[in-house]
């Protein structure tokens, strides 16, 4: 018996119905993934007890020499994976790496250019009711009505007439690939600072199937446990010019004591990521995803931008004549999940929503390829059709579950797959 297991079984029951719950469902959305047994351990570890505030060789706390190693290791491995001249690997989340970049190279009021949340950006990127929107002056740009693509044009121009300090490239509910060498032309012609935040597709960059934002972008921020597969928390990279302003921006500007244990595990994860078996894991994630779009489309699903070149779709539900909402839910009964989410010039609510969120990471991690994301696709295509279908959902989570518990979950019941 663990010693959780003796000492509160409360905890340790929820703990083991969420292991239930991921090994027997079918994990979708575009923004998680499983960790391997390796980083997960690396998480729990005694330095989850030490405190480190400040930085190698500079800490205001003594007993550091093992904290000084372990943080200058996982700087090493992550300018090695990205190919940056710095890298700051404190951040404990990608929304503090997001405002320790402000921090650094703003100041409050202040004008910053971001996309808009609603048409596919992050709540970090100017939403009104985040501290990026309350404390600068965002000017959004959005995606083209007919091809719900980021018209580079209307960027350019935007640039040139608010003349911001910032242009920050990067989205959280977009399935298109991003241009990081035309945003990198236009900071430059308007005089700005290119900030990208490749959060969704850290792990695409480090397998090279998505354009590096290294050569473009003055500083890249990034979460660590999406498609790159590692421990909750984030990365903040920049050119050596920068390194100075973007240290003080994470320590004092934004944070205090560093979260050792999970800089351990983000060592691990970015070991992990140089090996050549990502770059299999990172091909597939794109690959399955293009299955599963054509499978939705075949059955007659509408795709924001018609599919993806990433990890991600997003549904237009209206397509089936339904809310996001209901689709999260009805998907959730049969044991798929997934994430309502708005799509460009929506109709409907925040809440509610008119699009749905999915991506394939996660799936990929488990050794699924592209003939289960068609079984998959039809799954979901079964379900959207008939929401409300007595007995639909039944069926399909029985189906689901038998089918999910033959892939083994990466850190929980097998090593991570690729």
């Amino acid at each position: 018996m663990s010693a959780l297991s003796r000492l509160d079984p409360e905890v340790a029951g929820i703990i083991e119905h969420e292991r239930t719950r991921q090994v027997e469902s079918l994990e979708m959305i575009a923004s998680e993934n499983y960790a391997s047994a390796a980083v997960l351990e690396a998480t729990g570890s005694v330095f989850t007890n030490k405190y480190a505030e400040g930085y190698p060789g500079k800490r205001y706390y003594a007993g550091n020499q093992f904290s000084d190693e372990l943080e200058n290791l996982a700087i090493d491995r992550a300018k090695r994976l990205f190919g940056v001249d710095h890298a700051n690997v404190q951040p404990t989340s990608g929304a503090e790496a997001n405002m320790a970049v402000y921090q650094a190279f703003v100041n409050p009021g202040d004008t910053i250019m971001g996309m808009e949340l609603s048409q596919g950006g992050h709540l970090t990127h100017g939403s009104p009711v985040n501290f990026s929107g309350r404390l600068y002056h965002f000017v959004p740009y959005t995606v083209d009505r007919e091809s719900e693509t980021i018209d580079m044009a209307v960027v350019r121009r935007l640039a040139n007439e608010s003349r911001p300090k910032i242009i920050v490239a990067g989205a959280t509910a977009y399935p298109r690939a991003i241009d990081f060498a035309a945003f990198g032309e236009i900071a430059r012609e308007s005089g700005a600072l290119l900030m990208v935040d490749m959060s969704h597709i850290a792990g695409l960059v480090a397998g090279g199937v998505h354009m590096s934002p290294a050569p473009y972008a003055d500083v890249v921020t990034t979460t660590t446990h999406k498609t790159l597969r590692g421990p909750r928390g984030a990365l903040a990279l920049s050119k050596l010019e920068h390194a100075d302003a973007l240290d003080r921006g994470v320590f004092p500007g934004t944070q205090g004591g560093p979260h050792l244990h999970s800089i351990a595990a983000k060592a691990v994860a970015f070991a992990e990521a140089l090996r050549p078996e990502f770059t299999v894991y990172a091909k597939q994630i794109v690959a399955n995803a293009s299955a599963l779009a054509e499978e939705l489309v075949s059955g007659g699903v509408r795709l924001v931008s018609g599919g993806s070149d990433n990890h991600l779709l997003l549904v237009d539900c209206n397509s089936v004549d339904i809310s996001g909402l209901k689709a999260q839910n009805a998907l959730q009964g049969a044991g798929i999940i997934t994430n309502r989410n708005t799509i460009p010039y929506d109709q409907r609510s925040a809440y509610i929503t008119s699009g749905l969120r999915m991506g394939t990471p996660a799936l990929t991690s488990r050794g699924m390829k592209e003939d289960e994301m068609r079984r998959v696709g039809k799954w979901i295509v079964r379900v959207l059709k008939d929401p409300d279908g007595e007995g639909v959902r039944e069926a399909v989570n029985a189906e689901v579950a038998e089918f999910a518990r033959a892939y083994p979950v990466p850190g929980i019941t097998d090593a991570i797959a690729v």
